[in-house]
């Protein structure tokens, strides 16, 4: 007879935490699927995850980094967690590269530190030592922790330096952007409540923190697909609004006199490359969990996400279709 399965004790999350990373893949020409799947080989024991439908998409198997550390907490409680953070890869259309690390952590913990065989067969759960201050330290989390505190940010951090190291990469972007972070807290709804976005703030340094509310038992992968997804989309947002802004906008002015060798305009030059690289990669909520798909439509209604985005193309259209009147202008006008 085999021997009973040992049940599990450690209580339900409380609270899930986690930081994404998102920059544009420092390559010429985006990766193909199959130059994508070596990229984010992370592990030999598990293949990546490819998908072509609604769009070219690929995630690496989940690695773990085993922590033991104080928890960073707003209100200054020193709680000691032990445990492990999981963190992942995701390149979507072979052009924009994502390393997310993200953990979560139940209300109570074991009074003393365990064997790491208990930690490593929770995956992805750090355990306090103790009672778990679960609001100090969600805010904590957000407000980014003193040295020496848990910190998923770094383990994101480091996942991403180690992708850019590959030799897969040339190290010539088509055009110049910023990557930026995101940084996130998931605290249980009350009651029956649905999943909802208390709060979502731009900060300095490229930094974006979101504290959700979800349902009990809502799987924390769950939720970091939901902010890498959040992530992707301001990402976005950011560089192409960094794009207008960076150039001088308006119809060029008519020569009256041929020139040796047209050149093309210093606007088309810039915004060329976002047509080429970034229109077509907007598609929320394509890998959201059903149940929190519904937190994009809090995005849409404010700040409005998709509506800005659509402004923002429908700029770029524009002034494309006005050098392309200038050109066609000077190529029939007679010489004087």
């Amino acid at each position: 007879m085999a021997a009973p399965r040992q049940q599990d004790t450690t209580p339900p999350a409380v609270l899930a935490c986690g930081e994404v990373r998102t920059c544009l893949l420092p390559t010429r020409q985006a990766l193909d699927i199959r130059a994508a799947a070596a990229l984010l080989a992370l592990r030999a024991d598990e293949r990546v995850l490819l998908s072509e439908r609604p769009n070219l998409y690929a995630r690496s198997p989940d690695t773990l980094t085993g922590v033991d550390c104080p928890l960073p907490s707003a209100n200054g409680a020193r709680v000691r967690a032990v445990g492990t953070v999981a963190a992942r890869a995701a390149l979507t259309e072979g052009r924009v590269l994502q390393t997310s690390a993200y953990a979560r952590l139940p209300a109570t913990g074991p009074d003393q530190r365990r064997p790491w065989g208990h930690y490593l067969v929770r995956p992805g759960m750090v355990e306090p030592l103790g009672k778990l201050p679960h609001e100090a330290v969600a805010q904590g989390v957000l407000d980014g922790g003193r040295p020496g505190d848990l910190d998923v940010g770094l383990i994101a951090d480091g996942l991403l330096t180690r992708l850019l190291r590959h030799p897969l990469l040339d190290h010539g972007p088509p055009l110049r952007s910023r990557p930026t972070r995101l940084r996130w807290v998931a605290l249980p709804a009350e009651g029956d409540e649905g999943p909802s976005i208390e709060r979502f703030t731009l900060t300095a340094d490229e930094l974006r923190t979101v504290r959700l509310r979800v349902p009990e038992g809502t799987p924390s992968a769950d939720i970091a697909g939901l902010c890498d997804d959040l992530a992707l989309h301001d990402w976005l947002l950011t560089t192409v609004v960094r794009l207008l802004d960076g150039i001088s906008l308006g119809a060029p002015p008519v020569r009256r006199r041929p020139v040796a060798a047209p050149q093309r305009p210093a606007v088309v030059t810039a915004l060329r490359p976002a047509v080429d690289h970034l229109l077509h990669l907007w598609m929320p909520r394509a890998r959201v969990a059903k149940d929190l798909a519904p937190l994009w439509e809090v995005l849409e209604e404010s700040p409005g996400f998709t509506r800005q985005w659509r402004t923002l193309v429908q700029r770029i259209r524009d002034q494309l279709t006005l050098h392309a009147i200038a050109s066609v202008h000077r190529e029939v006008e007679p010489a004087s």
